[in-house]
């Protein structure tokens, strides 16, 4: 049925759209250490032969392209050439490509200068990778999730199809954090967990984002506060010459968006999109419960003059489900009932400053809002479970400043400082835990105010034409403990003939147990702070102009850990991807001691010759060390992964992709069947913590894009097929109270995913 609509609608379509149309390319280059702009860059596009010269501002523009997909360099004296692949040009529009480019520190003789395709990791550290807004939209299974294209990388666990959760290099959920234009978005989910970054589905929209920095560990000491990794977001500017618009409609929902010029000082964008999954299926269809949700968007850029900057951001959610008892009780998906209502809101505002030629700042303030709002009680009895009526609110203010004193030399620093006014109010009712073991009732009810300071340095040193030091430290102060922690980072690269480079990195990382958890008893903020050590080794060597093989060993210790001895087999900051939530604890120690080791392999090969691609392969091992002295393995522990994805586009009309991934089977607790068929509640067999293992995974995820170019507007239609060939992954088993029985809960099956996309 997906497949005969999809082909009516090609077909009907296409009748539409047979003339070629045409729009335009303009943007501006600057100097990426100090952001002034450089006059005379050479910008050529080969497959129409067209090319140009930025003018003293930097800028440039080329107009009269014919509608389609392109590839455009950008080449000048003393600066290394940037390859931009995936740039569309759509009907009677035009398309905004600002670059970044970096100098050559000396010239480079006999080493190799590349090719321009990875130019934006080159100064980045080891472990980091870049994907575009057209990289992160096309992506099969991702359904234009930012977090999504990411499970192809070798340095994620794969968890469950229907979650967002990054779990980096044995991390968990709560070990990320995400920026976007130098302001902190704790979550950027529907429906987030408490204290984590985890959520099912995405907030953002891809037509907003210009590129995504990953950073899998060993990351800038501008950042900090977060022990796994960080996602570095970049939003574009709205369109500079008239009024642009997009609908589009997915799994995600259905939204739009405008985007246009404020006079000739700026640019706004706007966008905002809700669910309809309540519109089109019965609660029966989805275990009882359909989630409504809905987002915006917005993004306004006013330019004070050609030094100064300003960017205001606001990115807004808002979630509820509400699962019925009569429901819940006629199925066999879940034990409890209830609701979850919840919003959630980041705004800032950015000041860019330019100090001519030595190089530039960035002074953010923002907000960012949590509200919580969930009650849920057990299906078998009623009993009630927990209420929680929560708000978080965080101040922040974030500088960070690049200084450019010559080719050589390069220094970053800067300061954040952040203020927490929250609202606890949580009532834990009486239950037994997974151990059989009663949990008193615990009620919440805190107001929370206080600080986060930090400061920050990094020198880039580029010692030789081949060797380049980074090194620096954080300090990061917290009111509410009175802790006080210094986090020093150093890496090292060294460039070989022949694109081939070595890399070495090593940090300490720190992060303080999340609010939610300190408020439950004062005698918690003498727990100390949870810390990671970090040492990543890698080389990389270009494959030819588009291609790179990249090959990473990484060790990460971590120690302090929180760990509840009711539970001391269990370790805490794993309980949200047991329980979905974080749970009341009566007493917790600081003893919980963990490591990840692995190795890494990756070939990512940007678009060229019609032919895009990466594969990736890790072995790897993650463990914890609980209080009875014994190491077990964390639940994320796939052990090894393999992940192979590409695409074809044959020409400007058409693009077919796919992405097979297998994991590993991850550890699980079975139950103890004997107590929990005397309970009838399931019960861990504890002297088999995460002794078990599920089945492998593996899915195949295929997607077909068609584009329509009309005479003012352009359209595209995909179909995209998730776990096509129907494998039967398995999430987690859990003790069904009302059949009285072990239940495999299995992840998605084969399932169509039909979507729109017109901008006009």
């Amino acid at each position: 049925m997906y497949k005969l609509i999809f082909l009516i609608l090609l077909t009907s379509i296409s009748l539409l759209s047979q003339n070629q149309h045409s729009g335009n390319l303009e943007g501006k280059v600057l100097d990426q250490s100090n952001k002034s702009a450089l006059i005379g860059v050479n910008i050529f596009i080969p497959e129409s032969e067209l090319g140009t010269i930025t003018n003293p501002e930097g800028k440039y523009k080329l107009v009269n392209l014919p509608a389609g997909t392109y590839t455009v360099y950008f080449t000048y004296v003393g600066y290394k050439k940037i390859t931009k692949t995936d740039v569309i040009i759509h009907p009677k529009r035009t398309t905004y490509l600002n670059i970044e480019m970096q100098t050559l520190s000396v010239e480079l003789n006999d080493v190799l200068v590349e090719s321009g395709f990875f130019t934006e990791t080159e100064n980045k550290p080891i472990g980091t990778i870049n994907f575009s807004s057209e990289e992160i939209r096309r992506a099969p299974g991702s359904a234009g999730d930012v977090s999504r294209i990411i499970y192809g990388l070798p340095s994620l666990a794969k968890v469950n199809d229907s979650r967002n959760s990054l779990i980096v290099r044995g991390g968990s959920p709560i070990e990320n954090s995400f920026y976007i234009d130098n302001i902190e978005i704790p979550n950027i989910n529907h429906f987030p967990v408490e204290g984590s970054s985890d959520g099912p589905i995405g907030i953002l929209n891809v037509d907003f984002i210009e590129d995504v920095n990953f950073y899998s560990g060993g990351f800038s000491p501008i950042y900090g506060d977060k022990l796994s990794s960080i996602m570095e977001i970049s939003f574009k500017e709205g369109a500079k010459d008239k009024i642009q618009s997009q609908l589009n409609l997915s799994m995600q929902g259905v939204g739009g968006g405008m985007e246009g010029p404020i006079f000739d000082k700026g640019s706004y964008m706007f966008s905002g999109s809700i669910s309809y999954l309540d519109l089109i299926l019965d609660e029966s269809e989805t275990g009882g419960a359909i989630p409504h949700y809905g987002d915006a968007q917005t993004k306004i850029v006013y330019n004070l003059n050609e030094n100064n900057k300003l960017t205001l951001l606001d990115v807004f959610s808002w979630d509820q489900i509400n699962l019925k008892y009569e429901n819940a009780l006629g199925t066999d998906l879940t034990n409890i009932y209830g609701k979850t209502d919840g919003i959630t809101n980041a705004s800032g505002i950015n000041w860019q400053m330019i100090w001519g030629k030595s190089g530039y700042s960035n002074t953010s303030i923002s907000h960012t809002y949590f509200g919580y709002n969930r009650d849920y009680s057990e299906t078998k009895s009623k009993n009630h479970l927990f209420t929680n009526n929560s708000s978080e609110n965080n101040i922040r203010i974030r500088n960070v400043n690049f200084l450019k004193q010559n080719n050589s030399n390069n220094f970053e620093f800067g300061f954040e400082a952040k203020y927490n006014f929250s609202k606890f109010d949580v009532l834990y009712e009486p239950w037994e835990d997974n151990y059989g073991n009663p949990t008193p009732r615990l009620y919440v009810n805190k107001d929370l105010g206080t600080s986060k300071i930090a400061m920050f340095a990094q020198h880039q040193f580029n010692i030789s034409k081949q060797i380049n030091l980074n090194y620096g430290a954080r300090v990061d102060y917290f009111e509410y403990n009175d802790h006080l922690n210094f986090s020093p980072r150093l890496s090292l690269e060294y460039n070989f003939n022949n694109g081939i480079k070595l890399s070495a990195s090593a940090g300490i990382f720190t992060q303080e147990i999340p609010e939610n958890f300190l408020v439950q008893n004062e005698e918690f903020k003498n727990l100390q702070t949870p810390i990671s050590d970090h040492l990543i080794l890698g080389i990389s060597k270009l494959l030819g102009e588009s291609a790179k093989l990249s090959i990473e060993a990484y060790y990460k210790s971590y120690s302090n850990f929180p760990i509840d001895p009711n539970q001391p087999n269990m370790f805490l900051f794993d309980q949200s991807m047991i329980d979905g939530i974080f749970l009341n604890h009566e007493k917790l120690v600081d003893e919980g001691k963990a490591f990840s080791r692995g190795i890494e392999i990756m070939i990512q090969k940007k678009l060229a010759q019609d032919i895009y691609g990466m594969t990736s392969v890790s072995y790897s091992k993650t463990k914890y060390k609980d209080l009875e002295n014994v190491w077990r393995d964390r639940i994320y522990d796939n052990v090894f992964n393999f992940n192979i994805e590409g695409g074809y586009i044959p020409n400007d009309e058409w693009e077919f992709k796919l992405r097979w991934i297998f994991a590993g089977g991850a550890p699980y607790t079975p139950f103890d069947l004997e107590r929990s068929a005397q309970l009838n509640r399931g019960i861990w067999d504890t002297e088999n913590i995460n002794g078990k293992r599920l089945p492998d995974y593996h899915s195949l995820n295929i997607r077909v894009d068609k584009r329509f170019y009309f005479s003012g507007s352009s359209l595209i239609v995909y179909l995209s097929v998730w776990n096509a060939y129907g494998r039967e992954n398995i999430a987690f088993y859990d003790w069904n109270e009302q059949t009285k029985k072990v239940t495999a809960q299995k992840q998605w099956s084969t399932l169509p995913v039909v979507g729109i996309d017109y901008k006009f």
